[in-house]
């Protein structure tokens, strides 16, 4: 969720070139687990090989704030593990 409000990312590679290297398994679980709870909307831009981008849905953008708010909790209690530039971008992308 953080790199799809934050950062901008939509696509697997991307998501994959996060600082955490998430293993490939986990990052397509978390994907499945967030488009069915309906806070990311899965769109195909090719068909072969199929390949889709992610994209946050208004009931997901409801989270913004809510992780900007623990994003400056981790600054002010936790410092030098998350960073401003999470946090400081005021606008949702899609």
């Amino acid at each position: 969720m953080r790199d799809l409000l934050l950062a901008g990312k939509h696509r697997y590679g991307e998501f994959q070139s996060s600082p955490e290297a998430i293993p490939t398994n986990i990052l397509a679980d978390r994907l499945k687990r967030l488009e069915a709870a309906g806070l990311v909307k899965k769109e195909f831009y090719q068909d072969k090989p199929p390949r889709a981008e992610y994209f946050i849905t208004p009931k997901g953008a409801d989270l913004a704030g809510v992780l900007q708010s623990l994003a400056q909790w981790g600054q002010k209690h936790i410092p030098g593990v998350v960073t401003p530039e999470h946090f400081c971008q005021p606008e949702i992308r899609e």
